[in-house]
């Protein structure tokens, strides 16, 4: 390593150089007080971030690397850290660090700031954020015209370096400081630039990072973060604000203060979402919508069932699933059916029960429905890449509502023509189920459930017959729920 600063500048083996620094890292934190070879190294990298695009990119990498592995050392050194920081996020001085590689000089000062106090860490979060904040705040200074006819990657850019910044700084308490502070120069992008689905996703995911970071110190600043979001999704619908709600659920569902923020945030987001998924060619239309949709449906089950569990909006959104099951989207379809499994197992978890009978007379309606869809995703309706998926919810269904199931898949099973399965065929496909409601395994029912779904897909022709004799596209749910 002593020698590394000896060896000529050359760029390729500058670039070199770089990489070798950041690969020894650790080694470089070990290294004996004495040897004092972080500055010359430091030294070498900054070399490298203004010699060309390769040897920046090697260099911003290993700059990376020394500062999260070695930044109890670099607390005395921050304003040089901060120069050359500056210099790269700015774009001026030489250096030819690109936007992508920027990045690894957000993570690398971001990882030293962790390690001060909270007085300096305050003081150093607001020095790295300024050349990221100030950009888009002239922007903003410039007019509510220009902020809208700006090209998304002019704000992009830096919303994503504040992501990185919000993501990496484990200080929460200073983080959420720097949150509430920057708030309304976030709040005017968000009122200005909700039509733009990239530049939605970047500040959405800067705002996920925050809530990830801080937690509940985040104060007022999450209140008004819901309204916003809340307001803007039923004027524009962009699936990433169902994402960020996934992560306000997750932190803050079980804090009885924010109940009510919770409880309306719930009811508005789901409510606009089943107007758009009203049968399956909806959801193939907005399959990140259905997707962000069940994700969200599936935390509030987990972390705020007495905000979700006693709604209307509940029932719905069974229904709405019911309607998108076969969505061919792999993550979409997976989403769906998660939340159709964390409904069915509720009741039996440790804490579910007090939900028994809300969830039993919702399933108990659409149960002959539901199970005939979920026949039919298993024997062509879906591709057989959700098997797994789709028997976890039929077993849950079979162990909880034995006898019902039974009869609702005989029903199902009977549809299906013998040009398609033999009596035999028919019979162990039943005796599956009838085993799953008795205690036998995922693993074991999966790969029966396997055998029954090939032969039904053996050929187009059977394949066509069995989705034609259980129509499950055409299925909808018209019982009127009871109140309960």
């Amino acid at each position: 390593m002593s020698l590394l600063p000896c060896l000529p500048h050359h760029e390729q083996l500058l670039q070199t150089v770089c990489s070798t620094i950041g690969a020894f890292s650790k080694w470089i934190d070990a290294a004996p007080a004495e040897l004092s070879i972080l500055p010359p190294l430091v030294d070498i990298l900054n070399k490298g971030m203004s010699t060309s695009e390769d040897t920046a990119a090697a260099a911003s990498m290993a700059f990376k690397y020394i500062c999260e592995d070695c930044r109890r050392k670099f607390s005395g050194s921050l304003d040089g850290l901060f120069q050359i920081y500056h210099i790269a996020i700015s774009g001026v001085g030489g250096y030819k660090v690109s936007s992508e590689d920027s990045l690894h000089l957000v993570e690398a000062l971001s990882a030293v700031i962790t390690t001060l106090p909270p007085e300096s860490a305050s003081r150093a979060l607001e020095l790295i954020c300024q050349p990221v904040i100030n950009p888009l705040q002239e922007l903003i200074q410039q007019g509510d015209q220009v902020l809208q006819q700006v090209p998304a990657r002019h704000l992009t850019v830096h919303i994503d370096r504040l992501s990185s910044i919000f993501s990496n700084v484990k200080q929460p308490e200073v983080v959420a400081e720097a949150v509430y502070r920057y708030w309304p120069t976030l709040k005017s992008i968000f009122d200005q630039r909700a039509w733009d689905t990239r530049t939605m996703e970047s500040i959405c995911r800067s705002c996920k990072f925050a809530v990830r970071t801080c937690g509940r110190v985040m104060g007022m600043t999450i209140g008004a973060m819901l309204e916003e979001i809340q307001t803007l999704y039923q004027q524009h619908k962009q699936s990433c604000f169902l994402y960020l709600s996934s992560e306000v659920i997750k932190i803050f569902g079980s804090d009885p203060s924010c109940a009510g923020y919770l409880t309306n945030l719930i009811q508005i987001l789901f409510s606009h979402t089943v107007q758009l998924l009203r049968t399956i060619q909806d959801f193939t239309a907005r399959p990140d919508i259905a997707d962000d949709c069940y994700l969200l449906a599936s935390r509030c089950i987990r972390y705020c069932p007495d905000l979700f569990i006693p709604t209307e909006m509940f029932q719905r959104l069974v229904d709405c699933a019911m309607a998108g099951i076969t969505i061919q989207h792999r993550e979409a379809c997976k989403s769906i059916l998660s939340f159709l499994s964390d409904v069915i197992d509720l009741p039996n978890s440790s804490d579910g029960g007090q939900y028994r009978k809300v969830i039993n007379t919702i399933i108990l309606h659409r149960g002959a429905t539901l199970t005939r869809i979920m026949i039919a995703a298993l024997t062509g309706a879906l591709p057989s890449g959700r098997l797994e998926e789709v028997s976890y919810v039929l077993l849950s269904l079979s162990r909880v509502f034995g006898e019902n199931m039974l009869n609702w898949a005989r029903e199902s099973i009977n549809l299906i023509p013998p040009q398609a399965l033999t009596d035999a065929e028919r019979l162990r496909f039943f005796n599956t189920i009838s085993d799953a409601a008795s205690g036998s395994g995922l693993h074991t029912i999966t790969d029966r459930f396997g055998e029954i779904s090939d032969v039904c897909r053996r050929n187009k022709t059977v394949q066509d017959l069995v989705q034609s004799a259980l129509r499950p596209h055409d299925l909808t749910f018209t019982v009127v729920p009871q109140q309960m």
